[in-house]
């Protein structure tokens, strides 16, 4: 497989696709020597089923892991580190890794709960979990989906799996997309494969699923997040992390150089509905949105389009305060722990969206 290609199937047995992909891609002739540790790099953001969009398929990781285990590897490793504010641990439970690590006798990884160390990516300075350095080889195994705040998230954004907490809260505060473009400069998967049977095109932790039934692989993870933005309607010029890495040496975004080989039709993934409404634009004017993390402003969209359909929405005196460039500040209204020292505060860190759709609400209709 080269870098400029891109490799996709479609179909609804995961399993068997995720092998005849590799097979096709050639996954044996990149893998290092038996004995070497392979790491595989799910998104496990929250406990939520694949099937609501959000994590990858057991189903995709189990095909995987049979064929490596068929090609003689058997020194392979899970590792995951969830979003902040959800412990990867119920996530392992939830979405179905313990049984696949029972069935296949893979251990599994938690990030959250590894020792870190400082690395040098093109000349920033970032915590990464020790794990990275563990592994000989890195499967990168992104969803392909959006996200409510750099539109896009695949196998660029899935690295921060591999940050410890205090990291991600980082990024955050750095705007996301300049840390996303170093960590990629440093932290380089050696194989790509992208869960793009039904990512939620508008949040990062699922709900509103859009069924494509397809299967990716590549080298390239900026390629790959260039395709992400063209198979979700998106400009990669409105997701600056892609640009970013791309002049950091990480890779191409060139789509019309690339070489998509598709290995059967798409009328193998069954009905594939029209892309959703694009539901973040719609309510976002509403927040005051100052370095956030993503489990909190996640909550805060979905809540706020729940008020948006109620006619509520508009009945707000002023935008929502959230994020934690709020930290020690004082307002009218705020969500979550950064912004506690405001008039009307919805705690927590994050809030669920149950909590912050009945918090503004109460604060509306007072």
């Amino acid at each position: 497989m080269k870098r400029n290609q891109i490799i996709e199937i479609y179909g609804t047995d995961y399993r068997r696709m995720t092998k005849e992909l590799l097979a096709k891609a050639d996954l044996r002739s990149h893998l290092p020597g038996k004995v070497a540790l392979i790491g595989i790099k799910p998104n496990l953001v929250c406990p939520s089923p694949a099937n609501f969009g959000a994590t990858t398929h057991p189903e995709i990781v189990a095909g995987l892991i049979e064929f490596l285990q068929e090609a003689g590897y058997q020194n392979l490793l899970i590792t995951e580190g969830s979003w902040v504010g959800d412990k990867t641990a119920d996530a392992y439970e939830y979405c179905g890794y313990r049984e696949l690590c029972e069935k296949y006798h893979v251990p599994f990884f938690d990030n959250q709960k590894d020792r870190w160390h400082e690395i040098d990516a093109a000349g920033m300075r970032l915590k990464v979990c020790d794990v990275v350095d563990r592994v000989d080889f890195l499967i990168n195994m992104p969803v392909l989906k959006g996200h409510c705040q750099t539109r896009v998230t695949c196998a660029l954004k899935n690295l921060k799996g591999l940050l410890p907490n205090m990291e991600k809260r980082h990024f955050h505060q750095m705007g996301l997309h300049k840390p996303i473009a170093h960590l990629a400069s440093a932290v380089r998967p050696d194989f790509i494969l992208v869960d793009h049977i039904c990512g939620d095109p508008d949040f990062e932790e699922g709900g509103n699923p859009l069924v494509r039934n397809c299967i990716f692989a590549a080298l390239d993870p900026v390629l790959v997040d260039a395709y992400a933005c063209k198979e979700l309607g998106v400009d990669v010029s409105d997701v600056p992390y892609i640009g970013m890495a791309e002049r950091l040496g990480v890779g191409s975004s060139d789509l019309a150089a690339a070489d998509i080989i598709r290995l059967n039709s798409t009328s193998e993934a069954k009905a594939t509905p029209p892309l959703s409404e694009k539901r973040v634009l719609e309510v976002s004017y509403a927040a005051d949105e100052c370095d956030s993390c993503s489990a909190c402003y996640a909550s805060l969209i979905p809540a706020l389009y729940c008020l948006k359909e109620e006619g509520l929405l508009e009945k707000l005196p002023c935008k929502i305060a959230i994020g934690q460039g709020h930290r020690g500040k004082t307002g009218l209204l705020g969500v979550g722990a950064c912004t506690s020292g405001f008039d009307y505060n919805i705690p927590g860190c994050p809030p669920d969206e149950d909590a912050i759709y009945e918090g503004l609400k109460a604060f509306v209709t007072r």
